[in-house]
């Protein structure tokens, strides 16, 4: 496609967007109003006037957003210029850059992405050797300080100075700690890459130039969730040349407890002198009667970019407010409305269905009334399958494999399967890594320390060493990851030992179902990559894995109700949606009210009103059981701006009763029809 026929494709707004390559724009992409194809027709557009694919970076906040961007434009230009734009996360972009130049900070060789467990086990250390870890210290509160004290781009240094109380005075001391602990280990964190690309940048800037020259043309995705260190990692980027597109909606901002700092959209023009702002506010996605609710709702922000969504489709239903008298009832009155909605409209499956909620826990008495109702359902932000132990535990003998210096890997593989290699061990291995400086993996390959153990376990661990030096010798090679991951999970004892693990043997054979899932996991990372890649690769693949990649839409296969927090719903649509317990205290959220959160929370809620398509349901519950009470349940003061022109109120058992009246009207129709022939 040439230049004139891209923009030809796209309606006045989208084309202006993509047609403006030079110094600094804001795409202002309200709710489905197109977003990801003004990117990829912009990039489209770029390669179209001769600027080379090469130089042009794409950052987003998923790698879902990524491929998606990625396979759409495959379709618009050739396969090679498509590969050659550099689309990826924030935090994938700068683990490629960590994995060049981190020698550079003081790293020695490679480095393995700490997860969770990984964190919560040195940071507890930390808390120790720091004194903090007596009853009533609160370590979860001093985590999530150093984790936003990394996100606004403070070393442990700069941290103790910006302290201003005696908590933080000392939450810095725990913060120097850990990091220190954390490189011993050659371990980062998440926050970590963002933070070091930085660090990077700014002592050496050489390292920063070779990037500038190399990415002229700068695209940022939901811009409106950046924090403070993307923020300024997108600026060093784009450097005086500015040649930077972002693109986000400051009405769908609600990830400030992530960090993300509504100001840089808001402010952007500020920032940036000469800013063309572009207004997308046509909407492809739902009916102008949800449109209007959702216009109404957040028309009273009071900081926001004036715009308003409009659709050319067809006026449709007015969104249904609807109060029932108990919780129970509410959930029961959604399982009869999905089905009775489904009687009305065949044509509707189960997965256009979504039910969203403010807060995770309201999702029990749904679950309970949907399987009551014999009614399929998905729910969003249980349990994943890589946080599963079985999971955890096979990842962990990779990772050490990787990186010997990793001792939070070491001493969760060293008891699965058990060796024999007890808590006295374990305390000797630690011992010597705090006075001899030495990671653990080696103390763990010392004569004397083997001769230590019994003589079952002196066998079972010399086999174990065997199995890592002939595994690190095979993986030294790239390819065939998925036959490697195998042999040495099998010769370590991992797989033969889960029966050891899990005694019963029903628990045992779906432990090891999962880690043959996790074993093809493998197989297809391995499947979509051109060249044979390392083990690292697939590690590094496997550590960027982030919450909203986890949140799959449905497939035609995947027939079910979607129960979700509205949160994990962002960038997701459905036909039919309802939202439940509009009650005060629940949504807007008390926590939330009590920290000046109110615009978030009103944010929130025009997310959830515009996920809907075609069908929209508000509804609360007079009463609501609370701590095992059953109590008082006043209206959320969000429904008091959905007045009767863009909302109605309508009673439950209407709902219902209407659409199983219709239903039977239909089959007496088609009764009659077969009775004359």
């Amino acid at each position: 496609m040439n230049r004139q026929e891209i923009l030809d494709s796209l309606n006045p707004a989208q084309a202006s967007a993509a047609g403006t390559h030079e110094g600094p724009v804001l795409v202002l992409a309200g709710a489905g109003t197109g977003k990801t194809r003004v990117i990829t027709y912009r990039i489209a557009c770029m390669l179209a006037d001769g600027i080379l694919p090469e130089q042009i970076l794409g950052l987003t906040f998923t790698n879902k957003a990524a491929r998606e961007m990625r396979e759409r434009l495959a379709q618009l230009v050739s396969e090679r210029e498509a590969k050659a734009v550099t689309l990826g996360t924030f935090h994938s972009f700068c683990i490629s850059i960590l994995r060049k130049y981190i020698g550079k900070l003081g790293f020695i060789g490679g480095f393995s992405v700490a997860d969770e467990s990984d964190q919560q086990g040195i940071f507890k250390q930390a808390l120790g050797e720091c004194g903090c870890n007596y009853e009533g210290f609160p370590a979860a509160k001093a985590f999530a300080v150093i984790s936003n004290w990394k996100n606004h781009l403070h070393t442990p240094e700069s941290a103790l100075n910006a302290a201003g109380n005696d908590f933080e005075a000392t939450v810095a001391h725990v913060y120097e700690k850990y990091r220190d602990l954390m490189e011993t280990q050659n371990l980062i964190d998440f926050d970590d890459m963002l933070l070091l690309v930085w660090r990077l940048f700014n002592e050496h800037p050489e390292v920063l130039e070779l990037y500038r020259e190399r990415f002229r043309y700068l695209l940022v995705d939901e811009y409106q969730d950046t924090n403070a260190a993307q923020f300024a990692l997108v600026k060093m980027l784009s450097g005086d040349r500015c040649n930077l597109c972002v693109v986000g909606d400051d009405d769908q901002s609600i990830y400030s407890w992530r960090g993300a700092d509504v100001g840089n959209i808001l402010d952007f023009p500020k920032i940036f002198p000469g800013t063309k702002v572009v207004k997308l506010e046509q909407n492809y996605r739902s009916q102008p009667a949800i449109l209007h609710a959702a216009n109404a709702i957040i028309g009273t922000g009071s900081r926001r970019h004036d715009k308003k969504l409009w659709s050319a489709f067809a006026e449709g239903g007015k969104p249904k407010m609807s109060v029932l008298d108990r919780d129970e009832n509410e959930a029961s009155f959604i399982a009869d409305l999905i089905s009775a909605r489904k009687s009305e409209r065949p044509e509707l499956k189960y997965r256009d269905f979504a039910v969203l909620y403010r807060s995770n826990q309201l999702s029990r008495q749904l679950e309970q009334s949907l399987r009551i109702a014999g009614i399929p359902y998905r729910l969003v932000g249980g349990q994943q399958f890589y946080a599963r132990r079985e999971i955890k535990d096979a990842v962990a003998y990779l990772k050490l494999l990787c990186n010997f210096r990793d001792d939070q890997s070491l001493l969760r593989i060293l008891t699965a399967p058990p060796r024999g290699i007890g808590p006295k061990a374990v305390t000797e291995l630690k011992r010597r890594r705090a006075e001899q400086h030495i990671p653990m993996f080696v103390s763990l390959k010392d004569e004397s320390f083997i001769s230590s153990l019994s003589s079952k376990a002196q066998g079972e661990l010399r086999s174990m060493l065997k199995a890592f030096a002939d595994a690190e010798r095979e993986f030294a090679t790239p390819g065939n990851l998925t036959g490697k991951a195998i042999r040495f999970l099998d010769a370590v004892g991992y797989s033969g030992g889960l029966q050891k693990i899990y005694k019963d043997i029903k628990d045992t054979e779906k432990r090891r179902d999962n880690v043959n899932e996790f074993i093809n996991a493998v197989a297809q990372f391995e499947n979509k990559r051109e060249t044979p890649p390392k083990l690292e690769e697939y590690l590094e693949s496997f550590a960027l894995l982030e919450e909203n990649d986890k949140v799959e839409e449905n497939t035609p296969d995947d027939d079910a109700v979607t129960l979700s927090s509205i949160h994990a719903s962002k960038g997701l649509e459905y036909p039919v949606v309802f939202i439940i317990a509009m009650e005060r205290g629940i949504f807007p959220h008390e926590r939330a009210l009590e920290e000046n959160g109110y615009e978030e929370e009103l944010r929130l809620f025009y997310v959830a009103v515009t996920r809907a398509k075609e069908e929209l349901y508000l509804t609360r519950a007079r009463t609501r059981l609370n701590r095992g009470m059953v109590r008082p349940a006043l209206p959320s003061p969000f429904l008091e701006l959905l007045n009767s022109e863009v909302a109605e109120a309508v009673e439950a058992e209407s709902l219902v009763k209407s659409a199983d009246d219709d239903a039977v009207r239909r089959a007496f129709e088609e009764c009659i029809k077969l009775m004359n022939g």
